[in-house]
């Protein structure tokens, strides 16, 4: 997946290119005081200086030392274009790209871009490439979007270094190319790009590109997770449950778990209530695991609204709830889950936790053999019903 172009960090940089009356102005401004740097540098913009045109753009487009203004931004951002700086034209095109301070208009970000990036500009190349990418102001050519993030890659934008390796490692563009795709990740991976961390993790666990390394997958999936990428943090849990590459740690795997459920992760809330029910590498905690499993069905997960009728069923970390199982493992069963359906028709022939029905045991359990596919009636010659689910997803 390609990162969607962006303003780079570049529109509100205030560092002059070597000119010698920097000092002043920018001195000023780095303690705060807009009003003086603003005082300084409108005479030199008047007067044409391409540096003091960009910075009372950013100053503009920021709201430093004046009322926010984009249309001033993007006619100080103009003045500076117009005399064939790339920063300038840069961001032109981003104001045009966003629709700041101007109607938005992709092809003419599109020709600002351009004018930048064959100057040389990284930032401009990359964005260029993300709209080739996207079909954005010029044909969609995946073909041109390589050719434009490998120039921006080459002056080691991260980004697209990124792209580039999303590229070959996918044919995208460009001929399917493993090993290129590991370089290149590497390159972005080790400029702190958390996406490119956790790609190259893959790889090495998977040997694609690279030999088949575990050590090194933990390596770069734990820099991913650091920087708090969700699959990074699920992935590490995994490894460190089963042992993968590394000695099975069950607080390590909570650790991490937890990371990737905290920030909304449905797989990593469900694999915590498994971990908890069934105290694997851990003390087990029925009622925590309940929490859990309740995080990750509200989000849809069906394994878990099917271990929740289980649990509210049978009394486990919570009081037994026939009619609260019944609502779970319906759940369940909207999202075609087998198991839920010969579970509600057990319970209904039982009369267990909800007065019985045979009417409902029957549609539950046709229910369940529509599902399965299977001629024979699922559940019919039950004696229990099943148990829940512990396998990850």
């Amino acid at each position: 997946m390609h990162f969607k172009r962006a303003a780079i960090g570049l529109l509100f940089a205030l560092a002059f290119n070597g000119v010698a009356h920097a000092d002043t102005g920018q001195n000023a401004y780095d303690r705060g005081d807009y009003r003086t740097a603003l005082d300084y540098w409108r005479p030199l913009a008047d007067k044409g200086d391409v540096q003091a045109q960009l910075k009372l753009g950013a100053m503009y487009e920021a709201g430093n030392g004046v009322k926010k203004n984009l249309v001033q931004a993007l006619n100080w951002y103009r003045k500076a274009a117009g005399q064939g700086n790339a920063e300038g034209e840069f961001n032109v095109g981003s104001m045009y790209d966003k629709g700041e301070g101007i109607a938005k208009d992709y092809a003419q970000a599109a020709a600002w871009y351009r004018k930048a990036a064959e100057q040389g500009y990284a930032d401009a190349q990359y964005n260029l490439g993300a709209m080739y990418d996207e079909g954005d102001g010029v044909p969609k050519d995946r073909a041109q979007a390589f050719a434009w993030y490998s120039k921006a890659a080459a002056q080691d934008n991260a980004d697209a270094q990124f792209n580039v390796a999303v590229m070959y490692d996918n044919g995208d563009g460009v001929k399917q190319d493993k090993s290129a795709a590991a370089i290149w990740y590497r390159k972005a991976a080790d400029q702190g790009n958390a996406d490119a961390q956790y790609n190259l993790a893959i790889m090495y666990s998977e040997g694609e590109g690279v030999p088949k390394d575990d050590g090194q997958a933990l390596d770069w999936y734990r820099k991913a997770a650091d920087q708090g990428k969700i699959e990074a943090q699920y992935n590490l849990a995994i490894l460190y449950r089963d042992g993968q590459g590394v000695a099975k740690d069950g607080k390590q795997a909570l650790f991490w778990f937890l990371k990737a459920a905290e920030q909304g992760d449905a797989d990593a809330q469900y694999n915590l209530g498994t971990m908890y029910a069934d105290g694997d590498g851990i003390a087990e905690d029925d009622t925590a695991a309940i929490s859990w499993f309740r995080k990750a069905a509200d989000q849809g997960d069906v394994e878990s609204a099917y271990n929740l009728g289980v649990m509210y069923r049978d009394g486990e970390g919570v009081a037994k709830n026939g009619p609260e199982a019944v609502e779970w493992f319906e759940k369940a069963a909207a999202q075609d889950y087998v198991d839920a359906a010969i579970n509600l028709g057990v319970m209904y022939r039982d009369g267990d936790g909800v007065p019985a029905d045979w009417a409902k045991s029957f549609q539950w359990f046709q229910r369940a053999k529509a599902l399965s596919g299977n001629d024979n009636e699922p559940g019919m010659d039950e004696n229990k019903p099943l148990q829940r689910k512990t396998i990850p997803i």
